[in-house]
Formats: C-alpha cells, sequence, structure tokens
C-alpha cells in the first residue's frame, strides 16, 4: 500500500499518465500516483466483465472509498484505497468530484450510444475533465477552474484516440461520425485547450501537460478526420518524453 504500489498501476494500466507524473517534481508524483491509479481501477471496472451487474458493483465499491475518505474516519485497506485517502484526507470537494467521475464511468457498463452531442460531452467534462481538476488541485489549492476545461480537452483526443476499439468492443462512440462533426469535436478539444492556456497554473502545471500533448493530436484529427476511424493518432513514447522533457524544462 505505497506510492510505489500507485505508480507501477499507473505504469501498466495508463503508460501516458505515468510520463505525466514522473514529468513532475518528486512532491507531486506522491499526489498524482494515488489520484491516477485510482482513475486507472475505475477506468477499467466496466469492461474486465460481461455482467453489467457487476461492473456496477465494482464501481460502487470505489464511491463507497469516496465516502469513507470524505466521512475522515476508517477507511478499507487497499493498494490504491490507502493511499488515496492519505491525499484526500479534509477535502470533501475534491472527493464529491471524483465521486462524480465514477458515476460518468457507468457509460462504459452499458451499449447505449451517447443521448447526442451534449451527452459525449458531459461524459468527457466528466472523466478527464475532473480527473485533471482534481489533480490540479491536489497541487495547489488555487489552481484555476480552467483545469477541467483543459481535461475535457485532453479527454476529447484520448477518445477519438479509442474510437476504433470502442467500435470492436460493439459499442457506438461518436453521437456523429461525419467527417465534420468529427472535426467540429476536434475544434471543441482545441478551444478548450485554448482557453486554459491563458491562465496561470503555478506548482499546478505539472497536471496540466497531458493537455498541452492532446493538442497535435487534435490538430491532426482536424486537418484529417478519417485518422480517427484509422487509429493512426498516437504519439510515440519517445515523442511524448522530449515534449514532456521541454515542459519540464520551460516550466509549463
Amino acid at each position: 500500500m505505497t506510492i510505489e504500489a500507485c505508480a507501477g498501476i499507473v505504469q501498466r494500466g495508463d503508460p501516458e499518465r505515468f510520463r505525466l507524473a514522473m514529468s513532475a517534481p518528486v512532491a507531486a508524483r506522491r499526489r498524482l500516483f494515488p489520484l491516477y491509479a485510482f482513475n486507472v481501477e475505475v477506468a477499467r471496472a466496466p469492461w474486465v466483465t460481461q455482467e453489467p451487474m457487476i461492473a456496477e458493483m465494482r464501481l460502487q465499491w470505489w464511491r463507497d472509498v469516496l465516502a469513507e475518505i470524505e466521512a475522515g474516519g476508517e477507511v478499507r485497506r487497499h493498494e490504491v484505497a490507502t493511499p488515496l485517502a492519505e491525499v484526500l484526507r479534509g477535502q470533501a470537494d475534491l472527493c464529491a468530484r471524483l465521486d462524480d467521475l465514477v458515476l460518468a464511468r457507468r457509460w462504459d457498463i452499458y451499449r447505449d450510444p451517447h443521448a447526442d452531442a451534449a451527452a459525449l460531452d458531459a461524459y468527457l467534462a466528466g472523466t478527464a475533465g475532473t480527473l485533471m481538476w482534481v489533480a490540479a488541485r491536489l497541487l495547489s489549492e488555487q489552481a484555476p477552474d480552467a483545469a477541467a476545461r483543459a481535461g475535457y480537452g485532453q479527454g476529447v483526443a484520448a477518445y477519438l484516440r479509442a474510437v476504433p476499439e470502442l467500435a470492436r468492443q460493439g459499442r457506438i462512440p461518436l453521437v456523429d461520425g461525419r467527417p465534420e462533426a468529427v472535426k467540429a469535436l476536434a475544434r471543441a478539444g482545441l478551444h478548450a485547450i485554448a482557453s486554459a492556456k491563458r491562465q496561470q497554473f503555478g506548482a499546478a502545471a505539472p497536471a496540466l501537460r497531458g493537455a498541452w500533448l492532446a493538442v497535435p493530436v487534435l490538430k491532426a484529427v482536424r486537418r484529417a478526420p478519417m485518422r480517427v476511424e484509422r487509429g493512426d493518432l498516437a504519439l510515440s513514447g519517445a515523442a511524448q518524453a522530449a515534449r514532456l522533457l521541454w515542459m519540464g524544462l520551460s516550466g509549463r
């Protein structure tokens, strides 16, 4: 039940966020890794079983963990829940936002498409947007709310990259798969990130780096939306590492 165990979970389950966390100062990593490990566990809960009821129970388990942390009493011992409690203790607002994240993940359990564009936006804001907002607040209580917008933009990029796999899983990921609609979604992500870039994040800056990394992906979709269907939007690990090194050196 250590930070190292959380780091291992993130490295295996979300290599991109592992690189993002490793680009942060050591003190920041100790707050980011439990959060990102929590996100790995919640994100994969709907996918490890074909039984919706079991998936619902897995998500409810994490809601119960958050309720225990928010209550300030004893929290069940678990390799992620225990370190998560240490970084969230006394921060009821963050626990409440993470509860919203868990609820947003219920969409992943079922095969129903998003009802409309607003529902897809709410899913992306509730998952990636919430995660980045909480990460920023863990690093700085003064982090602007624009972190949620940046997270939404990162979520758009990640979701567009996941479209082929979601389709293979029998899901209908896009409300409108026409090229112009896909380009519009990419533009919305870029606009959200651009609006966040105008803010000063100070000590919370490392939590925002995933959004800055998403910009080339979104621009690629804006230029050629058919790349989403082809599934050729991934940034190489080496390219990510180089960009993160530059961000760290430049203080972004």
